[in-house]
């Protein structure tokens, strides 16, 4: 990319920029009224600016708005309709919130919501009331909120730091970036503390307390800070996205931010060092950028190391360290490209150490800067002379070793050339010498592709002498006797050295078009991997693995454990940490921030802990370490490193929370069983036992006046209850041992015909108002089941019949063989089951509504017969009868193979 399409492309709007304009104009507009702390007016300001939105003729609705009894805000309130707030029953109570659906209905052009980061009620549709605010804005409407600074979610902890009260109730920034306008509502810590005093905020109790702890005056000065700081950087960010959507070249004098470029020069510590100087002084935002071009691909250790420890010496100086990938033409293209694209006013750059001749070859970076620079101001800058001694005392025999010639190169070159000279006086006789030079010319390029840009200008020479020498008369020496030939010569070496450069370049650009197809492709077969592992451990050994192997590296990955972290995983497998690396783990988690060798904090560590974080939260630590000295990670690997540690974090974090969901679910479900079981207990055990203490009552204090059928009566109802209740207590047993897995079947070969009519005889007191009819295959093999769990499930079965079919009505029991299967159903002639019930009918305390009235029962029968059948191995389905009214019940056992069946016993 040459100088005139990099001017080109700043010209052009930033497609980012146009798309984010084009979506903000879809949806209603956010305005955030912005205080320090409670009390300084932000509900006011809010109201007062509705009222002007009213007064120019907008339909303008209050969603929520809190006064707090002040006479002055509720004043402004009248005037303005209120949409009624919603009640949420919860613990006995009744929450008031504001009513989403109301709003949405009413469909405002405005409304004002107080209190944004509010928690809504347990049970309302959003946990947030500023999850409220976005479904609002989504339908086009606008909204007026009100904020205090210590409720956004980046500053709390730093607002715990300074008021030592952690704030509970956050918003995340994406809502303050999503704002189109953030007004901050100021006021002096001496004027907020007077409104205390005179009872304007709080009540007078309260007012004392708060003013001795939260809103003392130091307190204040420090959250108005922020405040003020966080209303800027957002500005801030307004004012670039409006350039770049406009396509407007900068710097525009809105604000000053200062750019230092940074090379694997041994003065770039200084630099950085001297710009966050110049930054300080003008209060600005400053970045260290370097531009990653083809010559970094010949850079040393030692100088890829000066890089990196260039770039994190910017991010310890609260500086934004940036690496951007160089375009085709040269870095003064580059660094004023992004200049212009982030609105930078300064850039600050070394003087260049080169020699003037290599200047003249190659360019200068420093005099391209000023001469293209515009509106920006250059700081040319000579450098830290103590970075220069430190740098001079490296090991001179280390840096001559990592540039030592790679002589092979050499001699491939000489042997390529001189495979020239021999094509070149082979096909002499018959192309002649004005097009030997392309022979030569293939060469060039071939060494060029091969070894680079130095073996190729090597290539280039004796390409030249060799064509002077061979061909060119007089022969075999170095003279030339015609001026023609002089010529050809000194043009073959000039075209030789331009392609040679031109080739090396294009093997450069090869080669790191390569690495970055092989970069991609791991990350891409790494979010493969991710994307499918189903539990924690397959994704964090996946994560050490591919950690190690592209960063070259061993890896440990530690997550929480009861308040510490401890090793989930590691590659090459390893769990022991001594003291040092758990403290620098410990810090790395609670802090948010690298800890370790090579960090700020604990560095005797052995492994560099870095932690891996999902927005703002940690959700656990990486540790790094290798037998080399030095900086763990090059510029490079660092970025690898955060690419693939923010999708092992967003995999980490999706496993954790399928695991609260289904802990979520199986809570839920517990519960919803927990109120099932006491309802059912609180009915169906209280019933027979109220009737068992009735009739056993009567009996002790009027058996004497009672005849014998009266007293066999009672008797009749005290067993029969008593039978019942055993039923009940024997249901939830079974129930529990299906719902624990202690369901062990002792099954052996019974007759079918058997165990139904051991059943039939059991409910003989339930089915005596039914007629009672079977229909067993007299071919029906010996059936492979545990004779007790099937009684038990063919009498639970005939118990639903009888209870649902209307008495004098039939009740069929039907069983044959297909030769795989045994079926068994059971056919009742009641209403059936309603369509909406034939899935949940075999669900724990599930009952079917006949008409308005719920019958007598648990509600466990059905699911224990479910549970006893799948334990036998067989299925149990439900279904209707079509030729009448009626339910059908139908089991499938498996048969036996080479089993006698009963015609042949």
């Amino acid at each position: 990319m040459g100088p005139q399409s990099l001017t080109d492309d700043t010209k052009r709007p930033s497609p980012e920029a146009l798309l984010e304009k084009a979506e903000q104009e879809m949806r209603g507009r956010l305005k955030i009224f912005l205080g320090a702390a409670p009390g300084v007016g932000k509900t006011y300001e809010m109201l007062m600016s509705g009222r002007a939105r009213k007064a120019d003729g907008d339909d303008v609705v209050i969603g929520m708005v809190e006064t707090h009894g002040r006479e002055e805000t509720e004043a402004l309130v009248e005037g303005l309709e209120v949409i009624p707030r919603t009640k949420v029953a919860y613990k006995g109570q009744h929450l008031e919130e504001m009513d989403l659906d109301a709003v949405l209905e009413r469909h405002p052009q405005l409304v004002l919501v107080d209190e944004l980061a509010h928690s809504n009620a347990p049970g309302s549709r959003h946990p947030k009331r500023y999850l409220d605010v976005l479904e609002i804005l989504d339908r086009g409407i606008d909204v007026y909120t009100t904020l205090n600074i210590q409720h956004i979610e980046s500053l709390n902890d730093v607002v715990a730091q300074i008021t030592r009260i952690r704030v509970r109730e956050t918003v995340p920034d994406t809502i303050i970036d999503r704002a189109d306008d953030v007004e901050i509502i100021d006021l002096t810590p001496d004027d907020l503390i007077r409104r205390l005093h005179e009872g304007k905020v709080y009540l007078p109790k309260i007012a004392r307390r708060a003013i001795e702890n939260y809103f003392s005056p130091g307190n204040l000065t420090a959250l108005r800070e922020l405040a003020l700081r966080r209303t800027a950087q957002r500005v801030d960010q307004q004012l670039l996205s409006q350039m770049r959507a406009q396509a407007i070249e900068g710097p525009w004098p809105a604000g000053e931010r200062v750019l230092v470029c940074i090379s694997e020069d041994s003065r770039s510590a200084g630099l950085i060092r001297y710009a966050k100087r110049l930054a300080d002084r003008l209060y600005a935002r400053w970045t260290a950028l370097y531009v990653e071009g083809r010559r970094n691909l010949q850079l040393s250790e030692d100088e890829r190391d000066r890089v990196a420890e260039a770039l994190r010496l910017a991010q310890n100086l609260e500086g934004d360290a940036v690496t951007i990938p160089g375009g085709d033409g040269r870095v003064a293209d580059d660094v004023i490209a992004y200049a212009h694209a982030n609105n930078i006013t300064h850039i600050v750059i070394g003087k260049s150490s080169r020699s003037r001749w290599f200047e003249i070859l190659h360019g200068s970076v420093v005099h391209e800067l000023v001469r293209r620079a515009g509106n920006i101001s250059v700081h040319v800058v000579a450098g830290d002379k103590e970075t220069e001694v430190r740098a001079s005392r490296r090991p001179v025999e280390t840096a001559s070793l990592r540039r030592r010639p790679d002589w092979m190169a050499y001699g491939k070159s000489t042997l390529v050339v001189a495979a020239a000279i021999g094509v070149g006086l082979l096909l002499w006789p018959w192309i002649g010498v004005e097009h030997i030079g392309l022979i030569f010319l293939t060469a060039v390029v071939t060494v060029a592709v091969w070894s680079g840009l130095l073996p190729s200008l090597y290539t280039s020479v004796i390409s030249a002498a060799s064509y002077n020498f061979f061909f060119t008369d007089p022969y075999h020496t170095f003279l030339i006797s015609r001026p023609r030939e002089i010529v050809s010569v000194v043009f073959f070496t000039i075209v030789a050295i331009i392609v040679s450069n031109v080739a090396a370049q294009a093997r450069a650009q090869t080669v790191a078009a390569r690495a970055r197809a092989r970069t991609t492709e791991s990350l891409y077969s790494f979010s493969r991997k991710l994307a499918g592992a189903g539990v924690l451990e397959d994704v964090l050994w996946a994560t050490a693995y591919q950690m190690a192997s592209m960063l070259n590296v061993r890896v440990v990955i530690l997550l929480p454990d009861n308040g510490a972290v401890a090793v989930r995983a590691g590659y090459p497998p390893d769990d022991t940490l001594v003291d040092a690396d758990i403290a620098a783990a410990r810090w790395a988690w609670e802090h948010n921030r690298p800890a370790g060798r090579g960090a700020d904090t604990l560095p005797g560590a052995k492994r560099l802990y870095l932690p891996l974080i999902t927005g703002s939260t940690p959700v656990g630590v990486v540790g790094l370490d290798n037998d080399r000295k030095g900086p763990l990670l090059t510029p490079e690997q660092q970025r690898l490193f955060d690419a693939l540690a923010d999708q092992a974090a967003v995999a980490i974090e999706r496993i954790q929370l399928v695991a609260e969901l289904d802990r979520a679910r199986l809570a839920a479900e517990a519960d919803k069983l927990r109120s099932a079981l006491l309802t059912s207990i609180s009915h169906d055990l209280k019933t027979p036992l109220a009737s068992i203490l009735g009739a056993a009552g009567t009996l002790r204090d009027y058996a004497n006046a009672m005849s014998e059928a009266d007293r066999a009566d009672l008797l009749a109802t005290v067993i029969d209850e008593s039978e019942r209740l055993n039923r009940f207590i024997a249901n939830l047993l079974d129930m529990t041992r299906i719902e624990t897995g202690a369901m062990e079947p002792n099954a052996s070969l019974q007759y079918l015909d058997d165990i139904v009519g051991s059943a039939l005889r059991r409910a003989s007191k339930i089915t005596s108002r039914h007629r009672t009819v079977t229909e067993i295959s007299p071919n029906l093999p010996m059936l492979k089941l545990d004779p007790v769990l099937f009684e038990q499930v063919l009498f639970n079965l005939f118990d639903n019949a009888a209870k649902y079919a209307p008495p004098s009505t039939t009740i069929r029991i039907r069983a044959w063989d297909d030769g795989r299967w045994a079926t068994i159903q059971i056919i009742d002639e009641g209403p059936g089951i309603p369509p909406a019930d034939l899935e949940r009918v075999f669900d724990s305390f599930h009952r079917v509504r006949k008409g308005d009235h719920v019958l007598a029962g648990t509600g466990l029968g059905l699911s224990i017969c479910k549970g006893f059948i799948e334990a036998m191995g067989g299925t149990i389905t439900a279904s209707n009868r079509t030729d009448r009214s009626g339910a059908i019940f139908t089991i499938r056992m498996p048969v036996p193979t080479d089993r006698p069946k009963l015609e042949e016993l």
